[in-house]
């Protein structure tokens, strides 16, 4: 294997090989390439495609849309709907799956974030697209039920980042691998075969807007962070935010750190933020095969049950030692061991003792 002029469709013939599916599945991932090409075009265009500015519309989700949003969600559709690859489509922008004729029985279901980070668009920093593929039912047309599977059940997941180059993430279970858009041929290029993450760093990203909001592990972790080299971490931190996901995660990958969107109570009918399905479940994937963690606080997210397809969820992963450490705040805050923030259904005449 050539690094650097692998190809896509190559490394997935050669990944695959052995799987049942593996034909359709390499087949179909080069699909999921086409419409990222795609999008990848007209973000690179902006205002030169009239693609900027807001809709006088919401999604599913209560959220303004920008035109790329519906822009690129209409690509990832058409792309899906002509493969006749897959047996059903959902999106982060539309309330309901769609069921995708095929002339074959299709094995595959697809879920997917078609732009993250759209807040982003109007001020020319990165955004992204995120993708989900799941196993479909065999000998009939799948229904709402079937999208429910739990991030373990993925058979391959995803990102594409529209920054100064175009890259897309992905891994089929076996590791997580880099592409990079050669736009002089057309083709992704095998650029960052096997990715590990640090399993040390000294940055965190989180909204520190929302402190105030946060549970109190958080609030330790973060307070800890911020003291530095004069508090119990004996080393200094750096904070970064850019409030697009997939640009999060991808530094991560490239360089190690911890990635934070934690359950607050700023609207108390929200166990999170994220979405499971088109966010969490996809990005905890590749961040767990890059050897990572991809954690609630308190739950792995690939083995959170789903009970509605536009979930939500918090959201913490990257570097191993720091993800596990925020996970032992949590526990402690459960179990009252730090006295200082014990969680007080578990003091002394609580519901709990």
């Amino acid at each position: 294997m050539h690094l650097g002029r692998t190809t896509l469709s190559k490394f997935l013939i050669q990944e695959l090989d052995g799987r049942d599916e593996s034909r359709d599945l390499a087949a179909l991932l080069v699909d999921v390439a086409s419409a990222i090409k795609a999008i990848s075009a007209m973000t690179a265009k902006g205002a030169l495609a009239g693609v900027l500015g807001s809709l006088d519309s919401e999604n599913v989700q209560g959220e303004v849309q920008k035109k790329l949003d519906v822009l690129s969600n209409t690509a990832f559709v058409n792309t899906f709907q002509r493969g006749g690859l897959v047996a059903g489509i959902a999106s982060e922008e539309l309330d309901d799956p769609i069921a995708v004729a095929c002339s074959t029985p299709c094995q595959f279901l697809a879920v997917f974030d078609p732009l993250d980070g759209s807040s982003n668009i109007d001020v020319n920093v990165s955004v992204g697209s995120i993708f989900s593929i799941l196993p479909s039912p065999k000998g009939r047309e799948p229904v709402l039920q079937d999208y429910l599977q739990s991030g373990r059940q993925q058979l391959a997941a995803g990102y594409a980042l529209y920054g100064p180059s175009t890259m897309l993430v992905l891994t089929v279970g076996r590791g997580t691998h880099g592409f990079t858009l050669d736009r002089e041929v057309g083709n992704f290029i095998l650029t960052h075969p096997n990715i590990q993450i640090p399993i040390e760093t000294s940055e965190f990203a989180i909204n520190t807007s929302n402190e105030r909001f946060w549970e109190p592990p958080v609030q330790r972790y973060v307070a800890e962070c911020k003291a530095g080299k004069t508090d119990v971490r004996g080393r200094d931190f750096n904070m970064r935010w850019i409030a697009s996901m997939v640009a999060e995660v991808h530094r991560i990958l490239m360089r190690g750190g911890i990635f934070m969107y934690p359950k607050d109570t700023k609207d108390p009918a929200k166990p999170g933020r994220l979405r499971l399905m088109y966010e969490a479940n996809p990005m905890g994937m590749v961040v767990e095969q890059a050897g990572g963690i991809a954690t609630t606080g308190r739950k792995r997210i690939l083995d959170v049950p789903p009970d509605q397809l536009h979930q939500r969820i918090a959201v913490i992963l990257g570097s191993r030692d720091e993800v596990e450490r925020v996970e032992r705040y949590h526990q402690e805050y459960d179990t009252g061991v730090d006295q200082r923030y014990s969680s007080p259904l578990f003091k002394e005449r609580s519901l709990f003792q």
